[in-house]
Formats: structure tokens, C-alpha cells, sequence
């Protein structure tokens, strides 16, 4: 199960509505990550869109509630802007709102991405052995995000896999691969000892810092020419 509302609308579209939020990330004295807010911003924005864009939504628009006072404002949209430019999204349109009645001690952002798709288009699959999987990227949280950005699966790779037909794409939160492979395959119970892989698959993947790829295998080498050294197999065994 996807971490998504679809809304469906008479004439074959549905509305698909996205979040993420972060707190104690920020530039605040008692934050426990110190990044600027256009980073803050970027990777709130960077978990909402890809699962947008995995459920088949297009990004339409953004709100963002900004618990960060009103100085960071310009820097949070620009750290979506910066998002939106790596998509090549554009006339993508922005809002929120600001508390700036009371100052809190740590910085939290919340963000909502809207997108629009066919209802008709099937974005997920039934667990088959037949199918392949792979993780794109490494799960990596905190001050890992920063210091070992190469290995966080970029944007525009995560838009150009998504175009591969019939892909399932899966972002990885902060529960970890092994959680998401059950909500994959809800119909499927995977245990830990089932998953051969060289990547944690416990390990919280903060703001999607990789994704899941379940694909037929033929497309295994679009897949790998796409994604380089970022690309990992990963095995369900019976």
C-alpha cells in the first residue's frame, strides 16, 4: 500500500495527494541536524514527489507549512524550486502558510505535493518470482544524506526510470526495504532472512535517499545503463 490519497474525478483523472515533513532539521540551536532551509526544503519536497511520481502522478502543485518562522520562507521555496528544476517541472505552483505567532525551539517543515494522473494507468504488480528487483541508491539518514550525497539516487534518474513501461517504483522511507517489500506485496509475507541483497534493508532511508525497482528482465539493462553504479540486485528467495 502506497503512502498516498487518490481522489478520482469524472473524465478518467484522479488527484493524487503526497506529504512528507521533517523536524529538528535545520538551522536552529537545538536542531539536531544543521543543514540550511533550502536543503530542509528540498528533500521534503524530494519524498513527496517521487511517490507522486511512482503512484503515475504528475506534480502540479506544492504546499508547504513552515514552522521555521518567516526569514527561511524564500529559502524554503527555493529548495522546491531546486526540485522541480531537477524534474523539469515546470508552471508548478506554490503556497503554505507560516506559524510566526510563537517560536518553536527546533525547526519542522511539513509538505504536500498535489499531482494529477490517468486513473486508468496501473502503477503496481503482483508478487511473481518471474519479476526482477533492485534498490537504486543507498538508505542513508541524518548527516549521511550530506556526506555521502553520491550514493543518494538523484532526482532526475528516479523521472527517467519512472518512464521505463510498466516499472514498479517504490521510494524507500525512514521503516526501512524490508517494510516496504511488505507493502510492495502486501499479499506476500517477506521476512528478513528471504531478502538477498548487499544493501540494509533495516536501515531508515531518511528522505528516499533509494528506491525499489520490480521490473521484467528484459529491462534489466535499461535499468542498470540509467542508474550506473547505483543499481543493486535484490533477491526474494522462497
Amino acid at each position: 500500500m502506497r503512502d498516498i490519497v487518490t481522489i478520482p474525478f469524472s473524465g478518467g483523472d484522479s488527484l493524487i495527494i503526497t506529504c512528507d515533513n521533517s523536524g529538528a532539521i535545520g538551522m536552529r540551536e537545538q536542531d539536531h541536524v544543521h543543514v540550511p532551509y533550502e536543503i530542509v526544503a528540498y528533500y521534503a519536497f524530494r519524498v513527496a514527489a517521487m511517490e507522486c511520481i511512482a503512484a503515475g502522478g504528475e506534480p502540479i502543485s506544492v504546499l508547504l507549512h513552515n514552522f521555521c518562522g518567516n526569514e527561511p520562507w524564500d529559502e524554503l521555496v527555493e529548495g522546491i524550486e531546486l526540485g522541480l528544476s531537477e524534474l523539469e517541472l515546470s508552471g508548478v505552483s506554490i503556497s503554505g502558510s507560516t506559524e510566526s505567532n510563537f517560536q518553536l525551539l527546533q525547526s519542522a517543515v511539513g509538505l504536500v505535493v498535489l499531482g494529477k494522473k490517468s486513473t486508468a494507468q496501473i502503477t503496481d504488480r503482483t508478487f511473481s518470482e518471474q519479476l526482477k528487483l533492485a534498490v537504486v541508491g543507498l538508505p542513508l539518514v541524518g548527516d549521511e544524506v550530506i556526506e555521502l550525497k553520491d550514493q543518494v539516487a538523484p532526482l532526475h534518474i528516479f523521472k527517467e526510470v519512472s518512464k521505463i513501461n510498466d516499472i514498479m517504483l517504490w521510494p524507500v522511507g525512514s521503516k526501512g526495504i524490508l517494510y516496504e517489500l511488505n507493502q510492495m506485496f502486501p499479499n506476500e509475507k517477506i521476512t528478513q532472512d528471504r531478502v538477498s541483497t548487499t544493501v540494509d534493508i533495516i536501515k531508515s532511508a531518511g528522505p528516499s535517499t533509494c528506491f525499489m525497482a520490480c521490473f521484467q528482465p528484459e529491462q534489466e539493462e535499461i535499468l542498470r545503463k540509467i542508474t550506473g553504479d547505483l543499481f543493486h540486485t535484490l533477491e526474494i528467495k522462497k
